[in-house]
C-alpha cells in the first residue's frame, strides 16, 4: 500500500477514494479500497490505496484523535509512505474540533513539519482564497452552511477557524505563490522545515492549483484537505515507478434498489423534489419517529410496495423546521434515532428482502447504513456524479452502492445512481 487516507465520514471516504481510482486524465490511479473503519486483518497485496472510512467528524476530538492514530497505525502497517487526512470540502467542524485535534495528533506521531491543509473542491463549487472558503460565490459562512445542523460554519477564514482548534501554528501559502509552479511550492514548504511544526493553509481555485499542490507534496509523510488534494497523488508514484496506473472497472447490478436519505441540505432537498415528480418518495416526521408511530418494518414494506417506481424514504427538511424538531427533542436524540432507523431499514432491506442497489444520502445517514451492514470493504468503481463513485460489496449476494455527501450530486441524482449501479452510462 502506497497512499493511506482516514476521512472523518463515508461518504467524505467514498469522495476521495474514487479520486485515488481515477488518478489524472489519461494516466490512470491506484488500485484502491474503501474499508468501513480500522480492518482487523492485513490488506489484500494489490491494493496501492487505502481508504479508512471513520465516522469520527461529529465525535468528541479526543475520541476521533483516537480512531484517527488507530487508522494512521494500520496504514502505517500496511506499508504506507503518505498519509492523507480527508475532511469535508466545506471544513465541517466546530471550534472544538475535529479538525484541528486531529491533524495536531497526526502530525506528531509521524513527525510531519509542514502539513497541507487545503479543503477545496473546485470541482464543485468550494474554492480557497487569501485563506477564505467560499462556496461557489459565496464565502463559507454565507453559503448555507450557517445553518448545518451539527457544525454550523459561521466563520469564512481557515486559518481563523484552525487557529481555534489547533495547537499547531498555522500558516499561508496564497494563491499567488501557488500559480508559481509545483517546484516553487516544494521550496517554499521545504525551506521551513527546521522550524517548528505548522499546518499550511494552501489556496487553490482550480484542478491544475490542486494539481500544483499535489505534486509539490511528493515526499510529505501527512497531507490534509479534500478530495481534490488527491487528483495528482497517485502521479506522484505512477511517475516514480511504484505503480503502473489501472482505471476501475465495476459490475452490472440489476437488481431491486432502495434510496435512504437522511442530509437536511439545500441541494439534497431539490433532489427529492426532482426525484418524487416521477418516483415514489416517503417523508418520514421527526415527531413519529421519537414517537415510535414508525419503524423500520414500516420503511421496508414502503420500499417493497413501490420497487416498481425507485422508492425514496428521506427525513429531510427545511432547516428552519429541523431547527424547531432539535430544540423540541435534541440534536443528539434525533441523531441517535435517525441513524438507528436507518441503519435498521438498510440491513432488513439487504439482508431478509434482497435488495441489490443501494443509495444513500447524507454523511451521518451513510455512516449509519454501512456500519449496520457491516460491510468491512468496498471495492471503488466509476464516478457517477463527482465525488460520488459506484461501489461494490463482495458477499453471498453482490451488492452496489452511492454514498452522497448532501450538498453533492445533479438534481437528478437519485435516478442517475440507479442507473450507473445498474450499468447505464447515460
Amino acid at each position: 500500500m502506497l497512499i493511506g487516507v482516514i476521512a472523518d465520514d463515508f461518504t467524505g471516504a467514498s469522495d476521495i477514494a474514487v479520486t485515488l481510482s481515477k488518478g489524472l486524465l489519461g494516466e490512470g490511479g491506484l488500485r484502491t479500497t474503501q474499508y468501513l473503519g480500522v480492518p482487523q486483518q492485513p490488506a489484500e497485496e494489490q491494493v496501492e490505496a487505502g481508504v479508512i472510512a471513520l465516522k469520527s467528524r461529529s465525535l468528541p476530538a479526543q475520541e476521533a484523535v483516537q480512531q484517527s492514530l488507530a487508522a494512521c497505525e494500520w496504514l502505517l502497517q500496511q506499508g504506507c509512505a503518505q498519509i492523507v487526512f480527508k475532511y469535508c470540502s466545506t471544513f465541517d467542524s466546530t471550534d472544538a474540533g475535529n479538525i484541528g485535534p486531529v491533524l495536531d495528533a497526526l502530525a506528531q506521531r509521524l513527525a510531519a513539519h509542514n502539513v497541507i491543509v487545503c479543503p477545496a473542491f473546485p470541482a464543485m463549487g468550494r474554492t480557497l482564497y487569501q485563506g477564505n472558503l467560499f462556496v461557489h460565490d459565496r464565502p463559507l459562512n454565507e453559503s448555507g452552511m450557517e445553518h448545518h445542523p451539527l457544525t454550523p460554519m459561521k466563520d469564512a477564514d481557515i486559518r481563523r477557524l484552525l487557529a481555534r482548534q489547533a495547537k499547531t501554528r498555522v500558516s499561508h501559502i496564497g494563491w499567488q505563490q501557488v500559480v508559481r509552479g509545483s517546484e516553487a511550492l516544494r521550496e517554499i514548504l521545504q525551506d521551513q522545515t527546521d522550524e517548528e511544526t505548522q499546518l499550511v493553509v494552501v489556496d487553490a481555485l482550480s484542478d491544475h492549483d490542486l494539481t500544483l499542490i499535489g505534486i509539490a507534496a511528493a515526499g510529505e509523510k501527512l497531507i490534509s484537505g479534500g478530495s481534490g488534494i488527491a487528483l495528482a497523488l497517485p502521479h506522484n508514484f505512477i511517475s516514480a515507478g511504484k505503480a503502473q496506473g489501472i482505471n476501475s472497472k465495476f459490475p452490472a447490478i440489476k437488481g431491486s434498489s432502495a434510496i435512504l436519505v437522511g442530509s437536511c441540505s439545500g441541494a439534497t432537498r431539490g433532489q427529492i423534489e426532482e426525484h418524487q415528480k416521477q418516483h415514489a418518495v416517503l417523508a418520514i416526521e421527526i415527531e413519529d419517529v421519537m414517537a415510535e408511530r414508525i419503524d423500520a418494518d414500516d420503511l421496508v414494506d414502503f420500499i417493497l410496495t413501490h420497487q416498481e417506481r425507485c422508492p425514496l424514504i428521506y427525513s429531510s427538511g427545511d432547516p428552519a423546521v429541523v431547527k424547531q424538531a432539535q430544540q423540541q427533542f435534541g440534536q443528539h436524540n434525533i441523531s441517535q434515532r435517525l441513524d438507528r432507523l436507518f441503519g435498521d431499514t438498510a440491513r432488513k432491506l439487504v439482508l431478509e428482502a434482497g435488495i441489490q442497489r443501494l443509495v444513500v444520502g447524507g454523511g451521518e445517514t451513510s455512516g449509519a447504513v454501512v456500519s449496520a451492514l457491516n460491510l468491512g470493504s468496498l471495492q471503488v468503481g466509476s464516478e457517477i456524479d463527482p465525488g460520488v463513485p459506484a461501489l461494490f460489496a463482495q458477499g453471498e449476494r453482490p451488492l452496489a452502492l452511492a454514498l452522497k455527501s448532501g450538498n453533492f450530486g445533479r438534481r437528478d441524482f437519485f435516478s442517475h445512481a440507479l442507473n450507473v449501479l445498474a450499468g447505464s452510462t447515460h
